[in-house]
């Protein structure tokens, strides 16, 4: 199989490699020391399996995984962990591969065999017995051809576009894999749902008004081509109040 080793340790990268060039049936595709960059790698190279470390700066392994899932051809992820046995016990409850740092050949050998590619669910279970955040914070689109990672923090709303979600961000606007139906889970506390195919950012709503024929429309903070849209009945006093707490 093709590895990636993700790991912001050089130490931690060059033990994995070693390990894995004596295992005449592996080979490493490529080494990554953060998240942003193993999915770059990841994008470039298919790799069948991705050895990644699961506390990093920045994006960490969990956000890493949700993102590598998006993949057409998401590969098998490994998380390498210095957890204790505690933690080793919540993983294998998920029959998800891990390796104790530090690494043993033949742990590696196994967890390898068993790698899984893991649902969004599984990983917020991950990062919550990990004391990891579950929320993402970057959206992964295609935009001719490259990846691109968008800042949740930059994105004023959700419109579910055919089989697609566009998001519309300070950057532009881009089609993503995710459903809406997900991304209202998974943003709950920052974004409210104004009709069944948009969601908005709360901190975006700068008012709501009465139109003329009784219906509750939203205006946005930031200049959004579909500023002024009619909220459904159903949906008007949870987006008051979701105003209301801020």
């Amino acid at each position: 199989m093709n590895i990636l080793i993700v790991d912001d340790e050089a130490p931690a990268r060059n033990r994995l490699r070693q390990i894995i060039e004596d295992m005449a049936e592996h080979r490493v595709a490529g080494e990554a020391d953060n998240g942003q960059a193993a999915l770059e790698l990841a994008a470039e190279l298919s790799p069948d399996v991705v050895l990644l470390d699961i506390r990093m700066p920045g994006m960490d392994g969990i956000e890493t995984a949700h993102h590598l899932n998006t993949f057409a051809n998401s590969p098998a992820i490994v998380f390498t962990s210095a957890y204790d046995e505690y933690a080793i016990q919540a993983f294998e409850a998920q029959a998800i591969g891990y390796v104790l740092k530090p690494v043993r050949r033949e742990r590696l050998g196994q967890a390898l065999k068993h790698a899984e590619r893991l649902s969004g669910n599984v990983l917020g279970e991950i990062a919550r017995k990990s004391g990891l955040p579950e929320q993402r914070k970057y959206l992964c689109a295609r935009s001719h051809g490259e990846l691109k990672l968008i800042p949740i923090d930059d994105v004023v709303a959700f419109y579910a576009d055919q089989k697609y979600v566009r998001v519309h961000h300070k950057g532009g606007q881009d089609l993503i894999d995710d459903s809406l139906k997900t991304l209202e889970q998974e943003f709950a506390d920052t974004f409210v749902r104004i009709h069944r195919s948009v969601l908005i950012a709360v901190r975006q709503i700068e008012s709501l008004k009465k139109t003329d024929d009784g219906q509750v429309q939203v205006t946005l903070r930031d200049d959004d081509p579909n500023d002024g849209q009619i909220i459904s009945r159903r949906h008007v006093a949870n987006v008051r109040r979701r105003i209301k707490e801020g």
